[in-house]
């Protein structure tokens, strides 16, 4: 098993910037791609960003891409993602979600075996 708890969200005006966080604990010491999915009220749930377990292969949605970057500390077991120029459109629960069967990473939901509570992030116009 393997928990994941999710910081750093918060309110913040269009244009500001936001640095999440995503501890892991329990069986951390088997190797794991990370990913980022964020849900708006009323949306599916959909893919951010994601990062292979060396942190060497990252990959973005389109929506995201130039704005955002994932990156991870293994000795800390984290993940982040930091925004930049944040939109209105990017309100939503941000997740973080752990896959042991893709170590490059994956933008699809069901490839990830353990998710994150969530935390809100919310951008004002």
């Amino acid at each position: 098993q393997v928990q994941l708890v999710e910081s750093g969200g918060g309110l913040v005006q269009a244009g500001g910037s936001l640095r999440l966080s995503c501890a892991a604990s329990g069986r951390t010491n088997r190797g794991y791609a990370m990913g980022w999915f964020r849900q708006a009220p009323g949306k599916e749930r959909e893919f951010a960003a994601t990062i292979s377990w060396s942190g060497g292969s990252t990959h973005y949605a389109d929506s995201v891409k130039g704005r955002f970057t994932i990156s991870r500390d293994n000795p800390k077991n984290t993940v982040y993602l930091q925004m930049n120029s944040l939109k209105p459109e990017d309100t939503a629960v941000y997740y973080c979600a752990a896959a042991y069967s893709y170590g490059l990473g994956s933008d699809r939901v069901a490839d990830y075996d353990y998710w994150g509570q969530g935390t809100q992030v919310t951008v004002s116009s």
